[in-house]
């Protein structure tokens, strides 16, 4: 797989009145969410399709998956919401998740 893989890229995705941005510069890759309301509708489950199926014992999630595509990658991810980081990938063995992501999750749960 590649490695020492070199990126210098910015670009700006609008999504309603929110703009998520993406900037890279050589293997750092970050990517900056507005607010934890965005990503909570990001990430929210679609209601109307049918259950899927269990996983089968022992396959890595899918934060795991993009871990270990970020070091075949030789990259670093750095996700964030607000400018402050929440979870790195490519950095170790599994992904780097910050107290500013668990708090901003619970916080979430108190919104309406």
């Amino acid at each position: 797989m590649a490695k020492g893989l070199d990126i210098e890229a910015r670009l700006v995705i609008s999504r309603g009145r929110d703009d998520i941005q993406i900037a890279a510069s050589g293997a750092y890759l970050i990517v900056n969410i507005p607010s934890q309301r965005v990503l909570d509708e990001l990430t929210a489950d679609d209601k109307t399709k049918a259950p899927k199926a269990p996983k089968p014992p022992g396959t890595p999630n899918a934060l795991q998956q993009l871990n270990m595509l970020a070091l075949r990658l030789g990259l670093v991810l750095d996700l964030r919401v607000a400018g402050k980081t929440y979870v790195t990938f490519g950095t170790g063995r599994s992904p780097k998740i910050t107290l500013n992501a668990v708090m901003g999750k619970i916080g979430s749960f108190f919104r309406s």
